[in-house]
């Protein structure tokens, strides 16, 4: 297979090299332009809350990088059989979550496709001295999650009609909960590398933070947050496709405490839509953030630490 080519330009500061969630730019001394793009197909049926949750999702590298998104343009692949009005309902859908964000959607591009998918390529800023990034923890530091778990296994169960009332709420709450206010407080501390949880679960994006970093990230069964309902669908077996992919990924980067229970390794490579962040900072910090976080963000727990590098890039212990 052909090799990328390395551009050498002083000005990118974050590229494809480190699987960041953006690449930044910097286009002026004090200025940094972070860009990235993400579209997906439905994962509820309700067209608007689709939108909702695909815009959420695209803006969330933004903030993950401690960025304030401005502009966004919509990407949208649609069936010629979808009426106008389910178009319509997507793109309004998305508009409420940009504006929401306090940026604008600025045009976007539509094409004919089989299976419809909607997304945005959304750029955002910030100054170059507090952009965040996946490859800088660092030892003696503790880790947060902003958002509770279980999205994956939950949207699998959701389509098989397997769940309804509260649970159906509060994953639909999950997915729409834009991160700004997490990197609002966050920001106010000294973190020292954020990424958000997405389809790569939290073992997946802990793997890549920790193999950036080149440290060894542990993280604690007990303390992962779980959406309700999870817990019991996962031990029913109601678990996604990519839940298995990220699993078999890591197979070799990662030593499971044989006492930690199989549900909970299926929870940790749970693919998730609209994820939380994941911040590394001092543990002397973590606690005050985390009281700060209490009632603005969906949760605000304090699931594992920074290691120096051992044999394992991952450990999950009880």
């Amino acid at each position: 297979m052909a090799q990328l080519p390395k551009f050498q330009d002083e000005n990118l500061m974050v590229g494809f090299d480190t699987s960041d969630d953006a690449c930044v730019y910097r286009v002026a001394p004090d200025l940094a332009m972070i860009q990235t793009v993400d579209f997906f197909p439905p994962v509820v049926d309700d067209p608007f809350t689709f939108g909702q949750i695909a815009a959420a999702n695209a803006l969330s590298d933004i903030y993950a990088m401690g960025g304030e998104p401005t502009l966004a343009m919509n990407l949208l692949c649609f069936p010629s059989c979808l009426s106008l009005q389910v178009v319509q309902q997507i793109l309004a859908g998305g508009y409420d979550k940009v504006r929401e964000a306090g940026a604008i959607v600025s045009g976007g591009h539509t094409i004919e496709d089989p299976e419809p998918k909607y997304g945005l390529c959304v750029s955002g800023f910030a100054r170059p001295d507090a952009i965040l990034v996946n490859s800088a923890a660092k030892p003696g530091d503790a880790l947060v999650l902003t958002k509770p778990l279980g999205v994956g296994i939950l949207s699998t169960a959701y389509k098989a009609d397997l769940i309804e009332g509260e649970m159906v709420e509060k994953l639909i709450l999950n997915m729409t909960t834009l991160n700004k206010s997490g990197r609002d407080i966050m920001v106010k501390y000294h973190p020292h590398s954020c990424t958000d949880v997405t389809g790569f679960g939290l073992l997946g994006h802990g793997y890549e933070m920790a193999k950036g970093s080149g440290v060894t990230i542990r993280l604690f069964a007990s303390q992962l947050p779980v959406l309700p309902g999870a817990q019991e669908n996962a031990q029913m077996g109601i678990i996604p496709a990519g839940a298995y992919r990220n699993r078999e990924y890591l197979e070799q980067e990662i030593t499971i405490d044989p006492t930690v229970e199989e549900w909970v390794v299926d929870v940790a490579c749970d693919p998730q839509t609209s994820g939380g962040l994941l911040i590394s900072l001092p543990r002397e910090e973590a606690n005050a953030m985390v009281a700060e976080m209490k009632g603005k963000t969906l949760c605000a727990q304090i699931v594992g630490e920074v290691l120096p590098k051992s044999e394992k890039a991952l450990e999950l212990v009880p």
